[in-house]
């Protein structure tokens, strides 16, 4: 008996939905889990490794996750852009250590104080978040222990960790090479603090959930404090800005371009 169409059809998609999910597991099995504990508290981490070589040194990439991917199964911060850097053509292009680790349920990774609804003022508070701090701690763990460039450790983030990505490089302005926030925002006033650090920013025009306005407010500090941030504001789009970052060919050549002065 011959296979009518829509069979074949049904076949192949079932195929073809298979050969995805094959693939997103593979690469999520990319990034071996562990855990980082400082004084009796942990941070769920992913840590990808390239084709590793102790004669070479290679540059850290850390990612922060959005509130949507807080937890504690060690996996949801792998559903939005950190995959990008473990597929076959990334890790070939651009052999690099990327660090992901998960913030716990009703956390953040920032601690700015809010002016209030509707405001866009964000203030630095004195002390880092208790997860920020932790992720702090294994960053220099790592740098001891594996053969990580220091001169190019990079951090990027979307949403909440936009936010984050933003709260870490005013905190600790000579740790890294260069920051890749994605539709957050920052104390616009503590600018001249990261002004000699490379940063692009992007956001969604039309984003409902974190106003664009917050990131034209940081990038208009940076600039006026003489910096010169790259800035992609998305027409048409609203909070999934990452979609758009994550695939930005020219965004990850230049991330991986740049190195502490």
């Amino acid at each position: 008996m011959i296979p009518s169409k829509p069979i074949k059809r049904f076949t192949g998609i079932l195929l073809l939905t298979f050969t995805v999910l094959s693939s997103l597991t593979a690469q999520t099995n990319r990034f071996a889990a562990r855990k980082h504990i400082v004084a009796g508290d942990t941070l769920a981490y992913r840590l990808l490794v390239p084709d590793y070589d102790t004669m070479r040194k290679y540059p850290l990439v850390v990612f922060l996750h959005g509130s949507g991917e807080r937890g504690t199964d060690n996996e949801a911060q792998l559903k939005w852009g950190a995959m990008n850097f473990a597929t076959d053509q990334a890790m070939a292009a651009h052999q690099a250590i990327v660090l992901a680790p998960q913030c716990p349920p009703g956390a953040r990774w920032d601690n700015f104080e809010r002016a209030g609804s509707g405001s866009r003022k964000l203030t630095l508070k004195a002390e880092p978040s208790k997860q920020v701090a932790i992720l702090i701690d294994l960053i220099r763990q790592l740098t001891k222990q594996m053969a990580i460039d220091t001169n190019r450790i990079y951090i990027t983030g979307l949403s909440m960790g936009g936010f984050g990505t933003f709260d870490i490089i005013q905190r600790y302005p000579s740790l890294f090479a260069a920051a890749v926030p994605v539709c957050g925002g920052g104390d616009s006033a503590r600018a001249a603090t990261i002004a000699h650090l490379p940063i692009w920013v992007f956001h969604g025009a039309e984003d409902p959930s974190v106003n664009v306005k917050m990131s034209d407010d940081m990038v208009n500090a940076l600039t006026t404090a003489g910096a010169h941030p790259g800035y992609t504001r998305l027409p048409e789009t609203g909070h999934f800005a990452w979609l758009a970052a994550y695939t930005d060919s020219l965004m990850i050549e230049w991330l991986f371009r740049q190195k502490k002065k």
